[in-house]
């Protein structure tokens, strides 16, 4: 009999420090054959990221606890405890922001996975719930994590492009 369960305690799983956020890396998509990929994210008040788009990957959060405004081209939604945001496949523009004056922590999954060894590639390893100053960003910086993140189906768009 095969036994092919995961099985990951609270303190399991690499912890990233990504644009100011600290993302642990539940279930990677090593784990599961490339299907998915399960994300613990502690978002500062004021982090998150700016707007991308992955055109393949879809994406969805789940908040356990603050307050995040997801923007998107639809618009601003503000999710608080108990809600839930999906962004599907097809490359909707949209980003995400802390709002609040508490850490949010969502619970993120995509599928397939991808975004999770993007974080891999951009982060830097931190101790669980140690947060890193976003970094300051020259340009040879910025053509690197735009090739990063091409190399992972995702498109940057400028920090004001969803106003």
């Amino acid at each position: 009999m095969t036994h092919n369960i995961i099985t990951v305690n609270e303190n399991e799983g690499q912890t990233l420090a990504v644009v100011g956020d600290a993302y642990r890396i539940i279930i990677s998509g090593k784990q599961t054959g490339g299907a998915y990929a399960v994300i613990d994210m502690l978002v500062p008040p004021g982090g998150g990221p700016g707007p991308h788009a992955h055109d393949g990957i879809q994406e969805s959060f789940y908040v356990i606890e603050g307050e995040i405004e997801f923007k998107t081209e639809g618009g601003p939604y503000t999710a608080k405890k108990g809600s839930f945001v999906n962004i599907p496949k097809g490359g909707e523009v949209h980003c995400f922001k802390n709002t609040g004056n508490t850490i949010a922590h969502m619970l993120c999954t995509v599928i397939p996975s991808g975004l999770d060894e993007f974080f891999e590639t951009i982060g830097t390893p931190v101790a669980a719930g140690t947060f890193l100053p976003p970094p300051v960003l020259t340009e040879e910086d910025l053509a690197r994590l735009k090739s990063a993140a091409e190399k992972y189906g995702q498109k940057l768009y400028p920090p004001d492009y969803l106003g």
